[in-house]
């Protein structure tokens, strides 16, 4: 496996977690199988694998095979899968690709015959599962206003960063304290393994926010820094209804646009799973682009979830003002993918 030192790519997720059960045979089995197993990958993992991926020659910008890893998530003795479906995610990002960049640029970074080979594995793929979907969505150097709809300010979880030894103990810094929901010693794995607290199991996809790509290590190697995580999670019927909801007040209140459209989408996009799935948000790797105190302060969900309410009272100066923190405050954050 790849190692670097090297940041996780600047990008959030929005995730969803089915229960086993909604998994048909011969798939639960694979998956209860592989929930059993020990250790799981993390999300640092999947990502230096892609890396590997990227900076072979020529690039490999679509996997030849489908992932079989998934994140697990164990809570109130229900099992939870996330499937990586790396090769689905690649084509989709790869489409992203070709709307995003000058063609000069694409084809520096991915050249037209390898572009075509994928795009007709792509089209190969779809007529053959024209029902397939990501578990996870992708957004780089930003999270997008909608994906705060899905969440309450209650289910916002914030674990500060701190120095672990070489047991696995964690002794917490930075912003100690700060924010709502788990605290440090309750947040997710680091990416060798299980907490020794009986934090969340190994996999848990926000396991990226606690990995070496936010460590440093001491001289003699017996310490490292862990970076902070900051994610919120919900069941999936309150992710719905509050898309439901958010939507009807949208679309009520103003003109037919990006975020209107962008709202429905998501929302149709939860349909598609199991109604006792889990939703979350993962700030992934922006942990790294956002001062530690920053990540303490945010309170876009809250903000967003005020904003509407403030249109459906009939306050457009309120929402207004609502809808400016977030956005200004995440603009802030794009422009750092242009600084030297």
């Amino acid at each position: 496996m790849l190692r670097t030192s090297v940041h996780p790519p600047y990008a959030a997720y929005l995730r969803v977690y089915e229960p086993l059960a909604a998994f048909a045979e011969p798939e639960r089995s694979y998956w209860q199988g592989y929930a059993a197993g020990r250790p799981h990958p993390s999300a640092v993992d999947e990502r230096r694998g892609r890396l590997a991926d990227l900076i072979a020659t020529p690039p490999v910008a679509i996997p030849e095979r489908e992932s079989r890893d998934a994140f697990v998530h164990e809570a109130d003795g229900v099992l939870y899968l996330c499937p990586w479906r790396t090769r689905l995610r690649s084509w989709l990002a790869l489409s992203e690709l070709r709307e995003e960049l000058p063609l000069p640029l694409l084809d520096v970074a991915v050249p037209p015959v390898v572009r075509a080979q994928a795009e007709a594995d792509w089209d190969r793929w779809r007529s053959l599962h024209p029902d397939g979907r990501p578990w996870i969505l992708t957004s780089t150097w930003n999270i997008p206003v909608r994906w705060f709809l899905l969440f309450g300010e209650e289910e916002r979880e914030f674990v500060p960063s701190g120095l672990e030894d070489a047991s696995g103990a964690e002794h917490a810094s930075g912003a100690e304290g700060a924010g709502s929901g788990a605290a440090a010693g309750d947040g997710p794995p680091s990416e060798e393994g299980a907490r020794p607290d009986g934090g969340a199991r190994s996999g848990d996809a926000s396991s990226e926010g606690v990995s070496s790509a936010g460590a440093q290590e001491d001289a003699g190697g017996a310490k490292r820094r862990t970076a902070p995580v900051l994610r919120y999670r919900t069941p999936m019927a309150q992710a719905r209804r509050r898309v439901a909801r958010g939507y009807r007040v949208l679309r009520e209140t103003l003109d037919e646009g990006p975020l209107v459209a962008g709202v429905e989408e998501v929302g149709r996009w939860l349909e598609e799973f199991h109604p006792r799935s889990l939703v979350e948000l993962d700030y992934g790797g922006l942990v790294h682009a956002i001062p530690e105190q920053g990540l303490a302060d945010d309170r876009s969900a809250e903000d967003v979830a005020e904003g509407v309410a403030a249109l459906r009272e009939g306050d457009p100066v309120r929402a207004g003002r609502c809808y400016r923190s977030v956005t200004e405050r995440w603009r802030r954050v794009q422009d750092l993918q242009f600084a030297n």
